[in-house]
């Protein structure tokens, strides 16, 4: 397998694919002096890994150099560190994609991803790809034209069997983001969404005495026993008995009193959840409070029940009908009524008060005019955060994690904050669009968290691309606020990991949470490079759980097994049967489906059947979804076979 990429999540992926899987790797990254980021803890153990076994081959732009002879042998049994400025086709047959049976292209910038993709499945037509790409809807477009690349090559060439080859499009925000807003906001969910697939992650407290928990479709995950402590363990490897448990039986269900669980349910087909409705005008988004201010409001409201007050006493004094009063003190409030003489004391008076109130009415007017201009001038510039806004999450980083998150707290309906220094950063035009307030300046200055009313916030999630700016911005707000909850992304799960316990030791009564985005999107890329079987994937603290669609055939822990049998806690759970596999297939499941009145009902277009009974028996035809952990997937594609793991 060849993977290529210029940050850490590449080193990260590479690892995971030999360290989990067992799997031969060439890295192709940048030549060393021509990093952007110098490496840290976890990548300089990563890469000193690959080298102690790699064959080292320098390449630079049209050829290679400085490296040995027998760098570029096929069929080595030892991983290889390619060092290429740029990806060229020179480079891609260096890096032996030719033999490859897996590519996956993980460079920051989507069109370098693009076009070795191209180059890549020009050069070998059933290779695997696996792009990482930032534009969802240029992805879905790349995948198609490149699957329709590779059947038309299937098609003109006997040798190679349609199917065979598969282009996946993923991105590391769109996986990262649901795990980070789970984190800073407590009872969020996380969702699965992908091919007919709809699941949701619920996390559940413990239930009191007396109560018997809903289980829903099963019980995933048991959380760390500290895991709602801010001086918790938050799945470290403190202790074997605080650390998380992923796909526990029911006898670990039962026997885990205390112990908050993470429960998987099937969301309803349509269940989606809708961003608030909203006026809008001219095309852009405008609440009507913000049309104009809550002083100008106050003064008009008062300038109207000034007017009522004086139409009730003029019907009071000359008993005139109550719509004529109100109409003499119009005019006598827009001076256009003819002066009162021979009339009453009392009918003079009132005019003379409601002339006076016609002076009042023009300044109003005038600001009212001013102010509604002036906001639909502004109504594509960045708000600011409100005088009384609390309970709002404070957002450090518009980029791409930043703008994914963003995204999912306005979903979630949460009040937002932003905080970002570039004017011209890639999420600003989304906080313009969801008109979400946003304060413009360097956060290690002082006064730019203050201005984002730090102070009554509920969490800050400092998601920059800089970790020192994130671990800066924690350290200065929790000097603001000692018991802030706060999250921050490092680049480096060991560091990530070393800064949590000094914050937890630091502050203990404060929740403190620390995520490495390579470390929660290197699973689902390292599964997706054996295929489309996975689903998705649902991070459960500083773990991973994924989904994965597969045929029971060659697997010997699933075929011929009951669904009972298959289980294997902490590794793999059968969750549903694909009956429409059999049906392509040509199968007659008549006789051998399980009751499908015990399942849940599915999306339009799928045949899952859920809640399997114990005593159905896989077949070899059978095509099932499972939830499995990163060594429990990497167990079962290394007992595929190499004919099998190709397809």
């Amino acid at each position: 397998m060849v993977v290529c990429g210029d940050d850490g999540l590449a080193h990260r992926l590479a690892a995971e694919l030999r360290g989990m899987y067992r799997q031969q790797v060439t890295l192709v990254v940048p030549p060393r002096q021509r990093t952007v980021r110098p490496p840290v803890v976890g990548r300089v153990r990563t890469a000193s890994a690959l080298l102690d076994r790699v064959v080292s081959v320098a390449v630079n732009r049209g050829g290679s150099g400085g490296g040995p002879a027998d760098a570029g042998q096929p069929g080595r049994d030892a991983d290889r560190l390619v060092e290429a400025a740029e990806l060229s086709e020179q480079v891609l047959e260096d890096a032996g994609v030719q033999q490859a049976s897996a590519l996956a292209l993980v460079y920051e910038d989507d069109e370098t991803n693009i076009r070795a993709a191209l180059t890549a499945r020009r050069l070998n037509p059933q290779l695997r790809l696996v792009l990482r790409l930032y534009n969802r809807r240029l992805g879905q477009h790349i995948q198609e034209l490149l699957d329709q690349a590779a059947a038309l090559a299937a098609q003109g060439d006997g040798t190679l069997q349609p199917g065979d080859a598969s282009t996946t499009v993923l991105s590391d925000a769109d996986t990262a983001a649901p795990a980070l807003v789970a984190t800073a906001v407590a009872g969020t969910s996380k969702v699965v969404q992908t091919d007919g697939l709809l699941l949701r992650a619920v996390e559940r407290p413990p239930p009191a005495e007396g109560e018997v928990a809903d289980p829903g479709l099963c019980t995933v995950a048991l959380l760390s026993a500290t895991s709602s402590d801010p001086a918790g363990a938050d799945g470290s490897e403190d202790s074997g008995e605080q650390r998380p448990r992923l796909l526990p039986d029911d006898a670990e269900v039962r026997a885990a009193t205390g112990r908050a669980t993470v429960v998987l349910e099937q969301v309803p087909y349509g269940d989606v959840e809708q961003s608030p409705p909203r006026r809008r005008a001219g095309g852009m988004v405008l609440p009507l409070a913000s049309l104009f201010s809550r002083r100008l409001r106050w003064s008009a409201a008062g300038l109207a029940a000034c007017v009522l007050a004086l139409a009730v006493a003029l019907w009071r004094v000359t008993g005139v009908h109550p719509l004529g009063a109100l109409y003499l003190t119009l005019l006598d409030l827009f001076a256009i009524d003819e002066p009162a003489l021979g009339e009453p004391v009392g009918r003079q008076v009132l005019q003379l008060l409601s002339g006076l109130a016609g002076l009042l009415l023009l300044p109003v007017l005038l600001a009212a005019v001013l102010e509604a201009l002036g906001t639909f001038r502004t109504a594509s510039a960045l708000r600011k955060p409100p005088r009384g806004l609390s309970g709002h999450v404070v957002l450090l980083g518009l980029g791409k994690i930043g703008t994914r998150v963003l995204t999912r707290l306005h979903e979630l309906r949460i009040p937002v904050v932003c905080v970002e220094s570039d004017p011209d950063a890639r999420g600003m035009a989304t906080a313009r669009r969801l008109r979400v307030p946003v304060v413009l300046g360097d956060v290690t200055q002082e006064g730019v968290l203050e201005s984002a009313k730090i102070h009554r916030a509920r969490a800050l999630l400092a998601v920059t691309s800089a970790d020192t700016t994130n671990l800066e911005a924690v350290l200065y707000a929790r000097t603001v606020r000692p018991d802030l909850r706060v999250v921050l992304r490092l680049y480096d799960d060991d560091f990530a990991t070393a800064v949590y316990r000094t914050l937890r030791a630091a502050y203990p009564h404060a929740l403190t949470r620390s995520r490495s985005v390579t470390h929660l999107a290197a699973p689902a890329f390292a599964g997706a490079m054996f295929g489309r079987q996975i689903l998705g994937a649902i991070p459960v603290e500083r773990r991973v759980l994924l989904f994965a669609a597969m045929e029971v055939a060659g697997h010997p822990q699933l075929e011929g097994r009951t669904v009972a049998e298959a289980f294997r806690p902490g590794f793999w759970r059968v969750l549903a049967l694909d009956v429409g596999a059999q049906d392509d297939q040509g199968l007659d499941p008549a006789g051998t489906e399980p009751d499908a009145a015990a399942g849940a009902a599915s999306p339009p277009g799928t045949r899952l059947v859920w809640n399997l009974p114990g005593t159905y028996v896989l077949r070899t035809e059978d095509r099932v979804v499972l939830a499995a952990t990163r060594r429990g997937l990497a167990e079962l594609m290394r007992r595929q076979g190499p004919e099998r793991t190709r397809r």
